[in-house]
């Protein structure tokens, strides 16, 4: 066995190595490789390693889909699945990780560090590595690094569900303390709204046109006005809604003919934020029968969206939340409860009915420049993944 001092140094070293590599959503190939090659020289079988192909269904067609490494148990249980995932933000392309004592942060102040989430990968890295390296017994194993959480939790929506050999409780890591346990999360709802008016000369003839500028900002002014924008909280029924892009017009001298508005729901509750998304679609058919032109023609919108991702919230009685605090009270420390206003890939997960508590890896300042790395909280989240793998307190 390492001594303890260099098993810390090499877990340091190989999470700044990995913060390195660029790899932004639909471009992780470089960090599959690289936890690829490690796991291989940890002593995996390389069959026992594959890639899915999530990466063909995504939203963004990427090079690389969901790494996956599967091991038999060296006892009989259920089988446990720890995850993390492998994109960053654009912001830490170029990343040129510098460590300060126990901290790590970008060398670069016009880029960000990519412990989100790369420590979350190293995490679950080392603890395949070191149950590797010095045979340690575990239950069944599966470890996912997964592509594309950062646009959409792309991933792990469109992962393919047989690779992953079927495990009964899952441990996701992500930003935080490494004491933090987040047992929810909230779902969202994005949609997307043309917006259709009728284009006329503005100068000669703008009573010809319908303007679908004008429709679009009566819908989100009627939003705003009626509470449905923003922060929203309806008796005890809470909630969000953004309206995030607006796209149209070319010229001052035409009345605008088409505009594309991109809006996001959010909610804990599966109904209120359905009626979120009807407030919306009702605003902006409203502000459609405000605006019309001297013909009396109106214009129309065209409303798409897509789920994407449920709200969840696990019991605390259930096996991954009391394994995960077991585990984090046996090292001396007390765990700290958290429901998320974002998504994670813990949303699919369990989703796909496996119950999966999120954690952290010392993340500090995720998606911007100031990001840092912790590494004292990276330590003692490497600790408690390697418990979690090797079934201790379970």
């Amino acid at each position: 066995m390492q001594s303890k001092q260099l098993k810390r140094e090499s877990r340091i070293r190989q999470v700044i190595q990995m913060m390195a590599i660029p790899g932004k959503s639909g471009e992780e190939k470089e960090i599959a490789n690289y936890i690829t090659n490690q796991l291989i020289r940890a002593g995996a079988d390389r069959r026992s390693i594959k890639t899915d192909t999530a990466h063909r269904r995504t939203v963004i067609k990427g090079n690389c889909g969901n790494l996956i490494f599967k091991m038999p148990g060296t006892y009989r249980a259920p089988r446990r699945m720890l995850s993390a995932h492998m994109d960053t933000v654009p912001i830490c392309v170029g990343c040129q990780p510098v460590r300060k004592g126990m901290m790590v942060t970008s060398k670069d102040p016009a880029t960000g560090l990519g412990a989100d989430n790369r420590a979350g990968c190293g995490v679950i890295l080392s603890a395949a590595q070191e149950i590797l390296k010095n045979k340690l017994p575990h239950p069944p194993l599966t470890f996912a690094w997964f592509v594309q959480e950062e646009v959409g939790l792309q991933g792990s929506r469109h992962m393919t569900q047989r690779v992953l050999n079927n495990p009964q409780l899952a441990f996701n890591w992500d930003g935080g303390s490494a004491t933090k346990m987040t047992v929810g999360a909230t779902g969202g709802y994005r949609m997307q709204i043309i917006v259709h008016g009728i284009a006329s000369h503005a100068g000669v003839a703008p009573q010809r046109g319908v303007s679908a500028i004008a429709i679009a900002s009566l819908a989100i002014a009627d939003l705003h006005r009626n509470g449905w924008h923003g922060q929203v909280q309806k008796g005890q029924n809470k909630g969000t809604s953004n309206v995030g892009v607006i796209q149209g017009g070319a010229a001052t001298n035409v009345v605008t003919d088409r505009v594309v508005v991109r809006v996001e729901a959010r909610s804990h509750s599966r109904r209120f934020r359905e009626r979120i998304v009807r407030e919306i679609e009702r605003a902006f058919n409203r502000a459609v029968t405000q605006v019309k032109n001297d013909n009396r023609k109106k214009g129309m919108v065209e409303i798409s969206g897509h789920l994407d991702y449920e709200a969840f919230v696990l019991s605390k009685k259930e096996p991954c939340v009391r394994i995960a605090r077991n585990v984090i009270q046996s090292k001396g420390y007390e765990p700290v409860f958290a429901v998320a206003d974002g998504g994670l890939d813990a949303n699919w997960i369990t989703d796909y009915g496996i119950p999966a508590v999120s954690m952290g890896a010392g993340q500090l300042n995720a998606h911007m420049v100031s990001e840092s790395l912790d590494l004292k909280q990276y330590l003692i989240a490497c600790e408690i993944g390697l418990s979690i793998a090797t079934g201790e307190a379970g």
